[in-house]
């Protein structure tokens, strides 16, 4: 299993304010790929950035990632731990594109890999032509269009050949035949990786026309007039 999470919580607020996250179950191999689908506001961000290792569970019974003990991790304040696996083993995508506006294109893509120490082997030229973003290495981001910049953004996060990608409505900002080819550019080269795949989106049809079982986030009322939200594996 790439992730194992049992009795994981996130809390934030109380009372009425008060917004829970809870996963009681989550299991993920190498390889599998989800849309995570739930209404607005009801915590998809959070759960990526919980599986990204920046969000800290206030409790966890059990949480692994890539054979390490996250739980133990946060518990022992292991922030250089975490910190090493998240450059090594994951790549996210955000809803913004998040690109470095004074760098080229090119040095976007290689940033993790610069980060890393890795060598040129060709995988930024060879995730630019897949992307078909090859004539645009050498602009800045403020010279692209939107979907390039996403497709520049979704070649960044797989630069590294991460174990683990998430992307964070990735799609949300293009027009519909631009969202599925880019969704569907960023699942195939995510797929020759062998990694495994979490895509959040509001889109359930781009999601299902894509390929992608669903990973819903279930939302509830609770007695003190908090929320909690339940992830639902399939």
């Amino acid at each position: 299993m790439i992730l194992d999470l049992r009795d994981v919580r996130i809390t934030r607020g109380q009372g009425a304010q008060r917004y829970s996250l809870v996963v009681e179950q989550l299991c993920l191999a190498a390889g599998q790929q989800y849309a995570l689908v739930g209404p607005s506001g009801c915590g998809k961000s959070t759960l990526l950035d919980l599986l990204a290792l920046v969000a800290a569970p206030q409790q966890a019974a059990h949480f692994r990632f890539c054979d390490a003990d996250i739980a133990r991790l946060w518990q022992d304040k292991r922030h250089d731990t975490l910190a090493d696996l998240r450059s090594r083993h994951l790549g996210y995508v955000l809803q913004t594109g998040g690109l470095l506006g004074f760098a080229s294109v090119q040095a976007n893509i290689n940033l993790p890999r610069a980060l890393l120490g890795l060598p040129d082997d060709g995988s930024v030229e060879r995730l630019a032509e897949r992307l078909d973003i090859t004539e645009h290495l050498g602009k800045k981001p403020a010279q692209l269009s939107v979907g390039q910049r996403q497709r520049a953004s979704c070649a960044r996060a797989l630069a590294h050949a991460p174990q683990l990608l998430l992307a964070d409505e990735p799609t949300a900002s293009l027009d519909p035949i631009n969202a599925e080819r880019v969704m569907q550019l960023l699942l195939a080269q995510a797929g020759e990786l062998g990694a495994t795949r979490v895509v959040a989106t509001h889109d359930e049809r781009l999601a299902r026309r894509c390929g992608l079982p669903l990973l819903h986030l279930a939302m509830a009322r609770d007695a003190d007039g908090g929320v909690t939200a339940r992830v639902v594996q399939p």
